[in-house]
């Protein structure tokens, strides 16, 4: 063998090796294409979900200002009642309400219901303030189910919202469906 045979054969053997390594590193995984555009796809959606919460929340935010409330209960109350002979043909339930201005609410808001099998039927609320006015509204359809009331202050007939005293519920026999049982009041509160 010569010597450029041998350089010709060391340079094939050399160079033979480095192209084979060469494209082995030329040779990486072709893209897939349907896994790239599902990547872009779940990044635009994670995107869009993130600032569309943040502008919920936000906008979520400035609204509860027009949603403020004044609650007078945290727990049900549990009013028991027997309107039959010899008891009393009335039964009231009154909370009374700290020296608070509620004129800057627009609703008195109640949820009743009757334990049971018996239920009221009918329920009287009262609201009080310190010139002694009364305003009466009657909640029908009082059942074993709750029913939820909005009392609008326009039908409460008091001229004095400020000086609110009292909110007083009363049970009477002429007016309910079953003269015994127990009634739950729950989420009495004032407003927007």
């Amino acid at each position: 063998m010569t010597r450029d045979e041998i350089y010709d054969h060391l340079a094939k053997v050399y160079l033979g090796k480095r192209e084979s390594i060469t494209e082995k590193k030329r040779k990486t995984k072709p893209v897939n294409r349907s896994l790239l555009v599902i990547n872009i796809v779940i990044t635009a959606v994670i995107t869009i979900s993130t600032v569309y919460g943040f502008t919920a929340f936000l906008t979520r935010r400035a609204d509860l200002k027009s949603q403020v409330f004044y609650a007078l209960n945290n727990n049900p109350i549990r009013m028991n009642y027997d309107l039959n002979d010899p008891f009393p043909a009335t039964k009231t339930f009154s909370i009374t309400i700290p020296n608070k201005d509620v004129s800057k609410y627009k609703e008195l808001n109640v949820s009743l219901r009757g334990l049971d099998s018996a239920y009221p039927g009918i329920v009287k609320v009262i609201v009080g303030n310190q010139k002694n006015e009364k305003a009466i509204y009657y909640i029908q359809n009082v059942n074993t189910n709750w029913r939820t009331a909005n009392i609008p202050f326009e039908k409460l007939n008091l001229t004095d919202w400020t000086t609110v005293t009292d909110v007083s519920f009363v049970l009477e026999a002429w007016n309910v469906d079953f003269r015994r049982g127990t009634l739950l009041i729950d989420g009495v509160s004032f407003s927007n």
